[in-house]
């Protein structure tokens, strides 16, 4: 979208950045209402203008610092992150690591995992594994739709069991 934004908006992201910086909008739906409103320009291309500009989308920040960000005020739980993150990185070569602004994705050809800090001492560990019934420790995946299928729920001390990486394992080995 970045590559076609002059031709489908009329202007380079610059341009845009000039035109925001000129008024005293600072919050994402304020800038993605005032450009859709005032200039007739598509959600799309609102949102990942509002997006640049606020540096709030992935692509502004470092992968360190996007888990860092996602950590602050929870740094009970980075002993909990790092086992998991290291387990599921050692899994293959294959994986592919994706932080995010709110969680880190784990992708072989699909998404197979994502590792969010859900409050202050849970870690949520979302997997997919298609057609396995929640038993145990494995849970509908709730507020995580159909992303993904089941949620483990880690909380801050926590050791990182066999349990939890059979589940793990099972869905990187069904995620091809």
């Amino acid at each position: 979208m970045e590559d076609s934004i002059e031709d489908k908006t009329g202007k380079e992201l610059d341009e845009w950045f000039k035109i925001l910086e000129k008024t005293d909008l600072d919050k994402h739906r304020a800038i993605l209402n005032h450009l859709k409103g005032e200039y007739d320009i598509s959600y799309g291309y609102a949102n990942l203008i509002a997006l640049k500009f606020l540096k709030s989308d992935a692509a502004s920040n470092d992968d360190g610092g996007l888990v860092q960000t996602q950590y602050k005020g929870k740094e009970e739980l980075l002993p909990v992150y790092k086992s998991l993150d290291a387990f599921i990185r050692q899994l293959g070569t294959d994986v592919k690591v994706v932080p995010k602004k709110a969680a880190v994705s784990y992708i072989r050809t699909h998404q197979f995992a994502l590792v969010k800090p859900a409050t202050k001492s849970r870690i949520d560990l979302v997997i997919k594994i298609k057609g396995q019934k929640p038993e145990g420790i494995l849970e509908e995946s709730g507020p995580f739709g159909a992303m993904c299928t089941h949620r483990i729920r880690i909380n801050a001390g926590s050791e990182l069991n066999q349990e939890i990486k059979k589940w793990i394992e099972l869905a990187y080995k069904t995620s091809v």
